[in-house]
Parts: structure tokens; C-alpha cells; sequence
């Protein structure tokens, strides 16, 4: 049974950083793009950052350019989100994906592999 785990959500103040993690059990993704989404209380779920599996493509949603960095470890299966200038706009579950397609600056995810996500609140 494959299953994605989200770690390193929390509270942090505007201007902080945080660092997420995705671990993934049950399946190895080397040669597959992943992706990070994140969804506010009321919003639609909306992407934010997808990395191929070479690490040599990267996508990032424009609201995040700059701030957050996707990176991987394919040894040890982990998906990561590395993020900077935290913004009051930036909280919400952080959701991470494998298995999706990367094409012209978009990334498709899969379906089936979804984590639970964590929760990321950036408040004074």
C-alpha cells in the first residue's frame, strides 16, 4: 500500500521558515515528477511547486517564486519544501503528491497518491 506523509507543519511568524517533508512508503517514485499543493480554510486546493525526477525541472506557482524551493531525495524516497519570507496568505494544509505529469510549466497529479497533508499557519 503506497502512502505519502507530510511532516514539519507548525505555527511561524510572518518572515519565518519552515521545512516540509513528504515521506513515501509502499512504492518509489525515482523516476516520477512530484508536486506540493496547499489548501486554505475555504479555498480550493491550488498548487505550488512540482519537480521531475532528475530534480532538473522545477515548477513553482508564481505567488511562491522566489520564497519556496521543492527538492528530493530519490534514496530515500522523500519529497521536501523548503520554505522562506513566510507570509500570513501562505497558511494552509500543505498537501503533497507523487506519480503526476509535468508538461508547459504545469504539473497533473496523480490521483491515487495523495498525502493527508500538514498544516502550516504563518500568524504574529
Amino acid at each position: 500500500q503506497v502512502q505519502l506523509e507530510e511532516f514539519g507543519g507548525g505555527l511561524v511568524q510572518p518572515g519565518g521558515s519552515l521545512r516540509l517533508s513528504c515521506a513515501i512508503s509502499g512504492h518509489t517514485f525515482n523516476r516520477d515528477s512530484m508536486g506540493w499543493f496547499r489548501q486554505a480554510p475555504g479555498k480550493e486546493r491550488e498548487f505550488v511547486a512540482a519537480i521531475s525526477w532528475s530534480s532538473i525541472i522545477k515548477y513553482y506557482a508564481d505567488s511562491v517564486k522566489g520564497r519556496f524551493t521543492i527538492s528530493r531525495n530519490n534514496a530515500n524516497n522523500t519529497l521536501y519544501l523548503q520554505m522562506k519570507h513566510l507570509k500570513p496568505e501562505d497558511t494552509a494544509v500543505y498537501i503533497c503528491n507523487a506519480g503526476g505529469r509535468m508538461a508547459d510549466g504545469n504539473y497533473y497529479p496523480r490521483d491515487e497518491y495523495w498525502g493527508q497533508g500538514t498544516q502550516v499557519t504563518v500568524s504574529s
